[in-house]
């Protein structure tokens, strides 16, 4: 060009030139931008030249609904967040190679262009492996047999896969003005998840597929950082950030890079034979200050909202249906109180500190043994202090700039002028639900269909030997068929004396029933901690040919682990007989016969059209094993969220419309240890368990966007066998609304070199019935030291007997109240030199 330019004297010459000037200046306009308006340094995110604290939270898309999407994305930011992060799906949106989806529920482009209209940005975690308690962690079933394939390691046939999918996604973002550099509200991405545990086993090819990861993430020139979680070794440019319970410890691996929480757990997963796990939010909210207070920029909720696994989705194995993590939005798409509420408030109070949090490293002085004061100050006079108190049982009065200043157990409070208290972790103040699930109908008129336990079809084959089950179903189902025929000579001595000979079959997992002649012998099934089991029980056998069949069935494919490409699962023996005159016979290497699925799935009985290709018979066994059930109901009135409740059910899938909820099992009851909770000390997913006994998952959501108005068709397949007649739909709502507030004496005292106080107000206990209700009862009402949670509250040993007068005489009649909660309020103090507390639960209607 610069020859051209020497050279060029004609006006033809310079009219050519022209034009090109004036296209290329015309590109650079329409063109979306790549030139990065998100940097970092050591203090935070700089979105468009301003340092921020951000706070974010996880919602995933595919575990909701799109008519969902536009309320939690509204009550995210109600709350207080600035970002919404999700994981993109990979085998969600690939399900076989160079077919996409990209609708409904898989919409990515949709979901993002709402969180943009709602006015938050978004961290977008595109892995694509992502883990998740998700089926095979969001990784294509199709990739598996890629010849010379190896997940999320040095494998070439693995990386062109990996990057043809994370370039696809980028363009994606690009082609729609999504990333920030273009005006969109994506700041940040990731590429791969959680990989530093993997390289550490794998060595040296797993170092070098995080370099060559990064590196190929970078070369695509998003405009923003890219992240790798748990990575500590993660490359230049890419910031290296942290997952966990607590990540105060966390420090990027070079000193200008920001310090990045991606997933803060407000909770954790539900297993099938696991209770409910829940975090109190005092603790959740004392994680997130002490991470702020150590430098910490930006912070993602790992869940914020949950939601549901529909379908198949579920991986692990053994992870339940629900993915309610006891997050600030449950499930259903409801605020979770006091999560929500006080995570909102902390929120706030960080936000106040802003200025003084980006502008400065910390300052900490020692408060005393368990005590400290984490103090930020600008340049231009902004002061921000947090005083902590470590101790998990003992509250701690400080002194700090000369004030005094009493901290909870395990607590931090927080000053935005380094003078007065607007936020204590451990001081709850936000109102508690006891929600319910009432019945909407007075049951379902059902007809069954029993599966054939020993129909074969041309799709059946037989082969010598046990085969492993997913590379036999390629998982287009959780079902597969092993049969097999047992020759009995009529002289056996067992057919004399009755003692039918042992069925001992050795599984991969992860559960299966086992059939003689058609007749179900037993089931056995594993658990996430031990996939692997073992059956073993008498089968009645009969003189001649007999035929064993074994309906093997997976709960989700494996989501973590080196090569879990490579696991298995199904029969995979030995499969012998005990107690026959010859002693021991091996039946693994004789033919069996296989059968992918069931014949119910083969004629889709779960659609509408399917249902009706069969007769139905009427119910009569309310416990046949492998029993299809349907019926048609009409959407209730109302808007409240729906469930069905499974509690009389076994195991099995369910269906709305042809739209599958998922895997139930509410015959696999929680094991674990529940008790009490104390919110003060270092959590565990082990710690403050619920529902121990119950089963693990009783209620399965059904999105009111899947319903018509009438007439919609419900199917069941039932594997134990179960009791229909008690299932029912049923709402889930408010039933009482509670409070849980701590008194606490803060000292308020003058100091001459201030002349200050500790602006702390009292404590207040406030209750708030939805618009159009009033309170109309006190349920309960304690000033001492009452015990439990909403719903089963109990007096304990100290007790104020004006507890109830006091609410009563506020409340009853009201929207709304508050109560003060000191001991002048309830008519004295009921225990002297006691903490105490009020717990209150009131009705509205």
């Amino acid at each position: 060009m610069d020859l051209k330019l020497e050279t060029c004297s004609s006006r033809s010459c310079y009219r050519v030139l022209f034009l090109l000037s004036a296209f290329t200046l015309l590109l650079l306009t329409i063109l979306p931008s790549v030139t990065s308006s998100v940097t970092y340094d050591h203090k935070a995110l700089i979105v468009n030249g301003q340092r921020r604290i951000l706070i974010s939270g996880s919602i995933h898309y595919p575990r909701s609904t799109p008519e969902m999407w536009p309320d939690l994305i509204q009550k995210a930011k109600l709350g207080g967040l600035d970002a919404i992060q999700t994981y993109v799906f990979w085998n969600g949106h690939e399900p076989s190679p160079g077919k996409y989806n990209f609708e409904g529920r898989y919409d990515l482009v949709r979901f993002i262009k709402l969180v943009k209209q709602a006015g938050l940005f978004v961290h977008l975690r595109i892995g694509p492996y992502v883990c998740a308690e998700w089926n095979f962690g969001g990784i294509p079933v199709w990739l598996k047999y890629v010849p010379g394939i190896s997940f999320r390691t040095d494998s070439r046939p693995y990386k062109v896969a990996m990057e043809g999918f994370t370039r696809k996604i980028v363009e994606m973002m690009k082609a729609e003005g999504l990333y920030e550099s273009q005006g969109g509200p994506i700041i940040m991405s990731q590429v791969e998840n959680e990989y530093g545990p993997m390289e550490y086993e794998l060595g040296a090819p797993g170092r070098a597929y995080a370099t060559w990861a990064a590196k190929m993430a970078v070369s695509l020139k998003t405009g923003v950082p890219w992240v790798m979680c748990k990575q500590d070794d993660a490359p230049d440019p890419v910031i290296n950030s942290c997952n966990g319970f607590y990540c105060d410890y966390f420090s990027p691996n070079k000193d200008y890079k920001p310090k990045i929480w991606t997933e803060a757990w407000s909770g954790w997963y539900t297993k099938f034979g696991g209770p409910a796990p829940h975090r109190p939010v005092e603790d959740l909210a004392f994680a997130v200050a002490k991470f702020i207070q150590k430098g910490g920029s930006f912070i993602n909720y790992y869940m914020y909202h949950g939601g549901t696994n529909f379908g198949r989705t579920a991986g692990g194995p053994f992870i339940a249906t629900t993915y309610d993590y006891d997050a600030p939005i449950d499930e259903y798409g409801l605020l979770n109180e006091p999560k929500w509420g006080h995570l909102k408030d902390l929120h706030k109070a960080i936000k106040m500190c802003e200025s003084a949090l980006v502008s400065a490293d910390p300052t900490v002085t020692s408060l005393g043994n368990y005590e400290e004061a984490h103090v930020f100050r600008s340049d231009s006079g902004a002061c921000a202090a947090f005083l902590a108190n470590y101790n998990p049982t003992s509250f701690a009065t400080v002194t700090f700039n000369g004030v005094h200043y009493n901290l909870p157990p395990w607590s931090i409070s927080i000053l935005p002028d380094c003078k007065n208290t607007v936020f204590n972790t451990a001081r709850v103040s936000f109102q508690t639900y006891k929600m319910i699930m009432e019945p909407v109908d007075s049951g379902f008129s059902w007809a069954s269909y029993n599966e054939d336990t020993a129909s074969y079809d041309d799709n059946s084959m037989t082969v010598a030997g046990l085969l492993e089950q997913i590379n036999t179903t390629r998982d287009t189902t959780d079902y597969l068929w092993y049969t097999t025929d047992v020759n009995i000579n009529p002289n056996e001595g067992f057919l004399r004396n009755g003692q039918y000979p042992v069925l001992t079959i050795f599984s991969a997992g992860h559960a299966l029933h086992v059939f003689t002649n058609g007749e179900l012998e037993g089931t056995a099934y594993g658990s996430l901690e031990n996939p692997k089991l073992t059956f073993s029980g008498n089968v009645k056998l009969r003189a001649g040919n007999n035929k064993i069949s074994i309906l093997s069935i997976a709960v989700g494919m494996p989501n973590v682990g080196p090569h879990f490409e490579t696991w298995n699962t199904g029969v995979l023996g030995p499969v012998t007989l005990n107690g026959l005159d010859e002693g021991k016979r091996d039946l693994s290497w004789q033919k069996w016969s296989y059968k992918i699925g069931l014949k119910g799935e083969a004629l889709q009985l779960h659609s509408l059209s399917g249902s009706s290709s069969v007769e139905w018979g009427s119910l009569i066994d309310q416990k046949q094993p492998l029993t299809w059930y349907k019926t048609t109901f009409d959407a209730p009135a109302g808007n409240e969220p729906l469930a069905l409740d499974m509690v009389s059910m076994g195991k099995g899938q369910i269906w709305i419309n042809g739209q599958s909820i998922g895997r139930h099992w509410p015959a696999y009851k929680a094991s674990g240890s529940c008790g009490e909770c104390s919110y003060s000390g270092t959590y565990s997913d082990k710690k403050c368990q619920r529902y121990c006994g119950d089963p693990s998952q009783r209620w399965y959501h059904v999105p009111r966007s899947w319903l018509r108005p009438t007439g919609n068709l419900l199917v069941l397949f039932e594997e134990w066998g179960g009791n229909p007649n008690w299932i029912s739909l049923v709402r889930r709502k408010v039933g009482s609304v509670c409070a849980h507030i701590n008194e606490w004496q803060p000292i308020m005292r003058t100091i001459k070199t201030y002349g200050s106080l500790e602006v702390a107000q009292r404590p207040k206990a406030h209750l708030m019935c939805d618009p159009g209700q009033k309170i109309s009862a006190i349920k309960f009402a304690s000033f001492g030291t009452p015990q439990g949670e909403c719903g089963s509250y109990q007096e304990g040993s100290c007790h104020a007997f004006h507890s109830y007068d006091i609410f009563e005489k506020n409340c009853i009649g009201k929207q709304w109240c508050v109560v003060m909660v000191t001991p002048e309020v309830f008519g004295g103090d009921p225990c002297p030199h006691v903490m105490k507390k009020v717990a209150v639960e009131a009705v509205c209607t």
